[in-house]
């Protein structure tokens, strides 16, 4: 059997973990340190895996990477990196490029509320007992993750959010994280976002590529709800076919906690999504929502586990997917409920449209109950456009091509439509309907560009940390 060809970027390793670490303390050197010897002890996964048999690397990571960690190719003009200020949405725009927060006045700040916002590589110097309380502190217990060790290792940058105790942040904050550059861009990022008792927070997270570059990104985002908190959680996925993606979001809630996290994949080569989400308090709640359009050879992988781990909780999953041409979609839905959550609601569904014969979906909702008093249901379904549907429709002189268009629109409106933020929903809309159309490329380099006429981000390129 022929072996597989080693990947370029283990060889990088130990030099990039030595340049990213001069920015961090001793100690977090330490740490850094201790999970790249972990790292590379168990490797890169691979499709011989269970959880990673229908989502295969090996290409993706064949190519030759750079991890900027120095230096800044001062010839990339900026009005390129970020094109508007997010028009008519009342959001605190934070920028990352390739990894590293950019910002025009300094790294992180507090404001009148007493929240904080910026770099988290800033905030392990500013507020160190802060982030180290709740930093690597939510994964699922015994499940150590290749991807994971290797960002705790080499990450650069990310975003940092606290919120104090009973504050309501009224702007939603964006987090937009761009790659692209002459070379081959891998990207570490880590996000931490802690919102104590009582405290909300609307967080927009979008990952865009501004050329057709080839890049690589791995990012971790660890989030803790307190008591009573809130946190409407988006994230919209929108880059070339040359790009790669993995993803994983822990999601941590005590009680009566709620958090909403909508993920709208609209385009990339490979987009791996993981999330792990804890109820760890009674009465908290959770809904997780996914839709995603593939076409080509694109594939997308959804990977999610909820814990539910006291008692009267609820949690709803609902995944959504197109699939076209030669594209391949994986659902992986895993649903645990322990001996103590007893009076459990939780619900899972993943529907899909295949358009054509050469399309593939993998689908496995799962449920693994310890309790005796819960209502429990999963559910999964795959099929073509309704012809029935379609000839009601075209009975009304629509056309077949428009007929098709508007019963894909209408299945992914479901999704949609659980958008909070008016704006935020028109632009996703229209976003949508011009992917379902064949029209989207990475050229609407915002996500909620769409509509809107283009803005200029000045950015001062000293002031990337």
């Amino acid at each position: 059997m022929r072996q597989q060809k080693k990947p370029v970027i283990l060889d990088k390793l130990d030099a990039w973990l030595a340049d990213a670490n001069q920015s961090f303390s001793p100690e977090m050197q330490k740490v850094r340190q201790e999970a790249l010897e972990s790292f590379k002890e168990i490797g890169f996964p691979h499709h011989k895996m269970e959880k990673w048999r229908d989502t295969n690397l090996t290409e993706a990571l064949s190519f030759d990477y750079s991890l900027w960690t120095k230096e800044f190719n001062t010839s990339i003009k900026e009005e390129e990196i970020f094109k508007c200020d997010v028009h008519e949405l009342d959001a605190f725009t934070v920028n990352l490029y390739r990894g590293r927060y950019v910002y025009k006045d300094q790294p992180i700040f507090e404001m009148d509320n007493g929240t904080i916002v910026g770099s988290i590589a800033a905030a392990f110097e500013k507020y160190p007992e802060l982030v180290a309380k709740h930093f690597g502190k939510y994964h699922k217990e015994g499940d150590v993750k290749a991807f994971d060790l290797l960002n705790t290792a080499l990450f650069l940058d990310g975003l940092f959010v606290y919120v104090p105790k009973n504050v309501k942040v009224e702007q939603a904050i964006q987090l937009i994280n761009a790659v692209g550059r002459e070379e081959n861009a891998f990207v570490q990022n880590r996000n931490l976002i802690v919102l104590e008792d009582g405290a909300e927070l609307t967080l927009i997270h979008c990952d865009d590529s501004y050329d057709y570059k080839r890049s690589f990104t791995n990012t971790v985002s660890e989030y803790y709800v307190g008591e009573n908190a809130r946190l409407d959680h988006y994230k919209i996925q929108n880059l070339n076919d040359n790009s790669y993606i993995v993803n994983s979001d822990y999601f941590h809630q005590e009680r009566y906690a709620n958090v909403s996290t909508n993920k709208m994949m609209l385009n990339g080569g490979i987009i791996r999504n993981e999330v792990y989400n804890k109820l760890n308090g009674e009465g908290s709640e959770s809904k997780i929502l996914g839709l995603y359009l593939a076409d080509k050879s694109q594939h997308v992988d959804n990977q999610v586990f909820v814990d539910h781990a006291k008692p009267n909780c609820e949690s709803t999953e609902l995944f959504k997917g197109i699939v076209d041409d030669y594209a391949h979609a994986v659902f992986n839905g895993h649903i645990l409920v322990r001996p103590d959550a007893q009076q459990t609601n939780a619900y899972q569904d993943n529907n899909n449209i295949i358009l054509t014969d050469k399309a593939k979906i993998n689908s496995k909702p799962f449920l693994e109950i310890y309790a005796d008093d819960v209502k429990c249901s999963h559910g999964s379904t795959m099929g073509q456009l309704d012809e029935n549907s379609l000839f009601y429709i075209r009975q009304r002189g629509i056309g077949i091509d428009n007929a098709r268009l508007l019963l894909m629109y209408a299945y992914a409106a479901e999704v949609i439509n659980h958008i909070k933020i008016e704006t935020l929903l028109n632009r996703i809309d229209d976003m949508v309907k011009k992917r379902l159309r064949g029209e989207l490329s990475i050229c609407d380099q915002c996500v909620l560009q769409c509509s809107s006429p283009e803005y200029s981000f000045e950015i001062d390129m000293d002031k990337i940390d």
